[in-house]
């Protein structure tokens, strides 16, 4: 394009040319491209190469995105629950009988923004229609119930603590497995805590499974001195519908309130998120020291959950839960 500028200019063709190093014949051809009716310079610009002509239509590449997408090779005949560029590549060939290499598939994958991630793991026994049901009309109902009783509502859940847990990852040479130091004694504790949106936070630490009786024990804490009536939504677990749990619930005549998440559907409690922000952030990343105690080391990690409503109120803006509201 420059050297077109410098001929029309008035520079001779071969004193152009010899200037750039180049075959003076190559100049008259490409005065000849721009000198075509309604072309000009711009003819002469780099334009991306098209390349061999693609083997899937783009019709077929749009089918090959709604098999993958939410979807598993079981649905198509497949005896493994996960995607491989192997395994698309096959059902490509079953479907449009056509061949192509692994590495071409993952290139198709990645033109159709399909990554290869670590799913989520959910319960085969999930029922969909309880969990839209609840979404829709069940939590709607309590929400709208205690703001009529000036209520509050909580989401409880609990968990256990392994001193020797680890989560996560760390650096280290490629081909050489770092080696993390953890304490060699078993300590383990189990926490229970309940969650509000507003940013309120209770929780209590114990040894051991929870039972019936253990609950309402947990339960009596998360009431003492409370003036508004409450209502606690837990999971399905049998100790939180055991005999004694509704002879405790009935005594509050009305104070307390217990309500069932669907079952299999622990993503639908914030108080997960809890217990994931505890464990990625606590003794996994920081092991005990000689003589510390795990207990107390879980107890001082959730204080500090609780002295922070800000993180508390965060939880409750992750999409899974994004349908509580008691405001």
């Amino acid at each position: 394009m420059m050297a077109v500028e410098r001929i029309f200019e008035g520079e001779d063709v071969a004193v152009v040319m010899a200037s750039y190093g180049l075959c003076r014949t190559t100049g008259y051809k490409w005065l000849a491209k721009v000198r075509g009716r309604g072309r000009g310079k711009q003819c002469l610009a780099a334009r991306k190469g098209t390349g061999r002509t693609p083997k899937l239509t783009r019709a077929q590449k749009s089918q090959v995105f709604r098999w993958v997408n939410g979807k598993n090779p079981m649905q198509h005949g497949f005896d493994f629950g996960l995607w491989t560029r192997s395994i698309v590549r096959e059902l490509i060939f079953q479907k449009f009988n056509i061949s192509l290499s692994v590495t071409s598939v993952g290139s198709l994958l990645a033109e159709l923004n399909l990554t290869a991630q670590k799913p989520l793991q959910r319960a085969y026994q999930r029922d969909p229609e309880a969990i839209e049901c609840w979404q829709r009309d069940t939590f709607p109902s309590i929400a709208k119930q205690s703001r009529v009783e000036g209520a509050e509502i909580y989401f409880w859940d609990e968990s256990g603590f392994r001193a020797d847990a680890v989560h996560g990852k760390t650096w280290a040479e490629r081909g050489k497995t770092p080696v993390v130091n953890r304490p060699g004694q078993r300590q383990s504790v189990s926490a229970a805590s309940a969650v509000n949106a507003k940013g309120a936070f209770w929780f209590a630490t114990y040894q051991g499974g929870l039972t019936g009786e253990l609950f309402v024990e947990l339960l009596k804490q998360l009431m003492h001195r409370r003036k508004k009536s409450l209502h606690l939504i837990v999971d399905g677990l049998p100790a939180h519908k055991k005999k004694v749990v509704k002879d405790y619930v009935a005594s509050t005549e009305g104070k307390l309130t217990l309500h069932f998440l669907p079952g299999y559907a622990p993503d639908l409690n914030p108080d997960e998120l809890v217990w994931s922000h505890a464990k990625r952030t606590g003794v996994a990343r920081r092991p005990l020291k000689k003589g510390e105690k795990l207990q107390d080391r879980v107890q001082e990690q959730l204080q500090k959950i609780g002295n922070n409503p800000k993180l508390v109120r965060s939880f409750f803006k992750h999409p899974s839960v994004a349908y509580i509201s008691d405001l």
